[in-house]
């Protein structure tokens, strides 16, 4: 059983951010019920429930939310659970009549979470938004790339799953932990925008110390640095190297095979910024000599800071990643397993995820409805 057993978290269905950290609670023990509209939405279970890894382990009630019944019935929901996720513009919550103030009335030890790309105030906060958008405010998006080229785009999970739906459900296990010292429940207001400048918190420090720059792909970690990048092989593939430190930096000529006089070349010219691009150059020509696989013969395993570039479908398939079972792979579907890991409460993948509606009877009968008020809020469309 996991560290979250016996909490109830209430989910009030969305796309991307609010999923995840309802998962990783679901992943954690907790009981998680996701309110779903009908007919669900984009790239949910409404699709195909086994590749809906977001919504695993989770029970799946649909109310229709324009019904007063629906209301009703998500009302006393709430007043079951320990913490609710919204992940609405500021005020639709209100004008369901579900804001926190109702809500919390409702259960006073309730934790809140609201999960938005802009946060609940500012001047943008009733904008419509993207990932994109919120780590381009943050400064992100124009540090990630090479130099001389436009930002590179690092999918969503720097914004989305790092800086929203991770900031989200640490948020809530924290209040959570609060309210069991105060017996009082509160509002967790997590902000995209918010929560990825926190993950770049580093990046301004240096920027101000004056050992970084403003400028996109000249730092030692964002491909200005020649041991710190990424490079073609033979084959087209690429690999990864890291060697920051000079011991690992050391490693890295030792099993390049240089000569005498090229190894000391390298070595002195580590930390030479004006010869990294040189350096780079002498690299890359090195590097796209062999074939993936034979630089993962010599390099793996080793102190170079060094991995194979994967693709998504290898990374399941790679034998460090089978030994942790870094994913869960039945032969049907394969997904990443629930972290992070626990010497005592270890979490479970739970059930897949379920279709739109399937545990609205069992999710009430539980909350003390008795079948005939189900059956009746069932013609009515209060439910599905």
């Amino acid at each position: 059983m996991g560290p979250l057993s016996g909490k109830t978290v209430i989910e009030f269905a969305g796309l991307g951010p609010g999923p995840y950290a309802g998962m990783m609670l679901a992943d954690m023990g907790a009981k998680v019920v996701r309110v779903e509209r009908p007919g669900g939405q984009m790239m949910t279970a409404g699709v195909n429930p086994k590749y809906d890894v977001h919504n695993r382990g989770k029970n799946c009630i649909c109310i229709n939310m324009k019904s007063a019944e629906g209301i009703a019935c998500a009302k006393k929901l709430i007043g079951t659970a320990d913490a609710l996720i919204e992940g609405y513009r500021p005020g639709v919550m209100e004008k369901l009549g579900l804001g926190p103030d109702v809500c919390l009335e409702i259960n006073p030890k309730l934790v809140y979470g609201r999960m938005t790309g802009w946060g609940q105030t500012g001047p943008l906060a009733n904008a419509a938004g993207h990932d994109i958008n919120y780590i381009a405010l943050t400064g992100v998006l124009h540090a990630i790339g090479r130099k001389g080229e436009k930002p590179a785009i690092p999918l969503n999970v720097v914004g989305d799953y790092g800086g929203g739906g991770m900031m989200l459900a640490f948020g809530l296990v924290c209040a959570l932990l609060e309210t069991q010292q105060s017996g009082q429940g509160q509002v967790v207001d997590c902000s995209i925008v918010d929560g990825v400048a926190s993950l770049m918190g580093f990046f301004y420090s240096q920027l101000q110390a004056g050992i970084g720059s403003d400028e996109r792909g000249g730092n030692m970690l964002d491909s200005g640095a020649f041991f710190y990048d990424v490079y073609e092989t033979s084959d087209g593939k690429y690999v990864s190297i890291g060697s920051i430190e000079p011991q690992f930096f050391k490693e890295l000529v030792t099993l390049l095979e240089l000569s005498e006089s090229e190894s000391a070349e390298w070595m002195q010219n580590q930390w030479a910024i004006k010869t990294w691009p040189q350096m780079a150059d002498k690299l890359e020509a090195l590097i796209k000599t062999k074939t993936r696989d034979a630089w993962c013969d010599i390099f793996e395993g080793s102190d170079v800071c060094f991995a194979p570039v994967l693709s998504m479908a290898e990374a399941r398939k790679h034998p460090h990643n089978v030994a942790r079972e870094t994913f869960i792979d039945d032969g049907d579907v394969w997904e990443p397993a629930p972290v992070p890991r626990f010497s005592r409460t270890n979490a479970e993948a739970g059930f897949r995820a379920v279709a739109i509606g399937a545990d609205s009877q069992a999710v009430l009968l539980e909350i003390g409805y008795k079948q005939d008020e189900i059956d009746a809020l069932l013609d009515n469309g209060a439910i599905a």
